[in-house]
């Protein structure tokens, strides 16, 4: 059986393109005593305003009630995906080849001499064990089980 993520997507993903907007990730959480269910849109042209939250969230939340996947209470939150974008699919990966990403580690490892808990570095391939990065000027591989999370990297020191 699909996970409620999966069973979510499915149902608002073509609602959500016929608002105009692209749905890039689903999530259902429990945090503390709270469940959240998070819907991260994207533009095709543009970046994301309250607005545009607001549309998808009146669009969807209809669809969620009659479909009733969700027994428990909680939370919706319809939000972009930001500038440093969670890479949970392989379809993120894929799309993000070539790109600096940042990934975190449950347990360090050794690179350059040094352990590490994360990593930034260039995306260069992945499949269902690994994913490689060029960072500290050689490849690097890192066991997808040993990653608690991979993002776009963004520079915040260095805005202009």
């Amino acid at each position: 059986m699909a996970s409620i993520e999966e069973r979510v997507e499915a149902l608002i993903k073509n609602k959500i393109q016929d608002l105009g907007y692209n749905l890039y990730d689903v999530q259902y959480v429990k945090e503390g005593q709270n469940y959240f269910l998070r819907v991260f849109i994207e533009k095709p042209n543009g970046s994301i305003d309250l607005k545009d939250c607001e549309k998808v969230n009146d669009g969807i939340n209809d669809l969620l009630d009659t479909a009733d996947y969700i027994k428990d209470q909680y939370f919706l939150e319809v939000s972009s995906t930001g500038v440093e974008k969670i890479l949970r699919k392989d379809q993120h990966l894929e799309d993000n080849i070539g790109n600096k990403v940042q990934i975190s580690l449950f347990k360090p490892i050794d690179v350059a001499n040094k352990k590490q808990k994360e990593i930034v570095g260039t995306l260069k391939e992945f499949d269902n064990d690994k994913i490689v990065v060029e960072a500290e000027e050689k490849e690097i591989e890192v066991e997808r089980k040993n990653i608690s999370q991979i993002k776009i990297f963004f520079d915040w020191d260095n805005l202009e």
